[in-house]
């Protein structure tokens, strides 16, 4: 019935008032796809990378989905060679290739918990930290990455991770951090200021980080902390901040 009154409506117009009402809707049906048209390819600019576990619960603190662990497939990672800073025994089993954002929370809350999986398989795991800035989202990030790098160049592999693993615990993420706290963390750990702020200046670091960065998208990273154990000629991809207990049961079955 409804539809036969709307019939008689349009049969009942003159044709110029017919062709408005049909050109009015054509052109509305049009800014609709238009519309989320525009709004996919916004969605999908710049990094296409996210933070995972990004949301926030009712108190304002980060909440974490369900992780999301995934396959072995063919992954395409760059091997571990000397230029890659490894927490644990070298000639461990099995590695643990981590790509992360010093303002990502849950890179804080994971590096916590990588710390936890190289001491209690110790000697059976070790660690590789890769960066993976995700400029979009934290801009202070990459100057950060080239940081801890000087860091590594004055301190070694132990330098390295001492600068890191403070930088961890004083920023509050998510862009937090002020940039001035990069040298003081310097001091902290013992490292000569002025040769650590010569090198930052010198952005020397700067092409390393970005090559940490592609190497992460093309080993299928699409978001922060992403890991990937590798033992033997598996390789294992670690979605997001995943909790202690889930990533032993994953290296469990792999010793």
């Amino acid at each position: 019935m409804e539809e036969y009154k709307q019939k008689g409506f349009m049969q009942n117009l003159n044709p110029k008032s017919a062709f408005k009402i049909g050109l009015l809707s054509g052109l509305a049906i049009m800014f609709v796809i238009g519309f989320f048209t525009l709004l996919g390819f916004m969605l999908n600019k710049g990094d296409k990378v996210v933070a995972y576990n990004s949301g926030n619960n009712n108190n304002g603190s980060p909440t974490a989905p369900a992780p999301q662990p995934s396959g072995t497939g063919n992954i395409n990672l760059k091997p571990v060679d000397n230029n890659d800073w490894i927490k644990g025994d070298k000639n461990a089993k099995i590695s643990i290739v981590e790509f992360s954002d010093t303002e990502c929370p849950f890179c804080k809350r994971f590096h916590s918990t990588m710390q936890q999986v190289v001491d209690e398989y110790d000697g059976q795991v070790n660690w590789i930290y890769r960066h993976f800035p995700l400029v979009s989202l934290h801009s202070k990030a990459p100057k950060e990455a080239e940081a801890t790098e000087c860091a590594g160049e004055l301190g070694g592999n132990d330098g390295f991770w001492a600068y890191i693993d403070r930088l961890f615990e004083v920023t509050p993420t998510n862009n937090g951090l002020d940039l001035n706290q990069l040298p003081v963390i310097a001091q902290d750990v013992g490292l000569d200021v002025n040769k650590f702020q010569e090198c930052l200046d010198s952005g020397k670091y700067a092409n390393k980080v970005q090559d940490h960065l592609k190497q992460a998208q093309a080993a299928g990273g699409r978001g922060t902390p992403y890991s990937i154990i590798v033992a033997g000629d598996k390789k294992i991809p670690l979605n997001g901040a995943l909790p202690l207990e889930q990533i032993k049961s994953m290296i469990d079955p792999l010793l």
